[in-house]
């Protein structure tokens, strides 16, 4: 029946345009394409409007040798792909990367947060 496992949560590889950084935390992604909102009026609900959304990826990297802040700010038009323990693969394409990144020297760790227009998930 070949390799069954019950492991769902507690590890994800990421890389970028096929250059691996390290996880050091929290990791989340967002594959939607559009919002939705509520249209209420004082005589009751009217509906919703729908608006499209950009799809993200986050995560907290550890601050390697290799990494530098200055090169997680000019991405732009990058492949994110993220494996993780549930076994799906999420693949953002064409991204860029929002906010100001910094370093944090107390457990050497920088949050990033990618945006496109496509985000999947495997």
């Amino acid at each position: 029946m070949g390799d069954i496992t019950n492991r769902l949560a507690g590890t994800a590889n990421l890389t970028v345009d096929g250059q691996a950084y390290m996880v050091a935390g929290e990791f989340e992604y967002n594959p939607s394409v559009v919002t939705r909102e509520t249209l209420v009026g004082m005589d009751g609900v009217h509906g919703y409007s729908e608006k499209p959304f950009q799809g993200h990826i986050y995560a907290t990297l550890r601050d390697s040798g290799g990494l530098t802040v200055a090169d997680l700010n000019a991405m732009s038009n990058v492949t994110v792909v993220a494996e993780l323990a549930n076994g799906k693969t999420i693949i953002g394409r064409n991204m860029w990367t929002i906010e100001n990144q910094s370093s944090k020297a107390e457990d050497a760790t920088i949050e990033v947060k990618f945006e496109g227009l496509s985000v999947t998930e495997n």
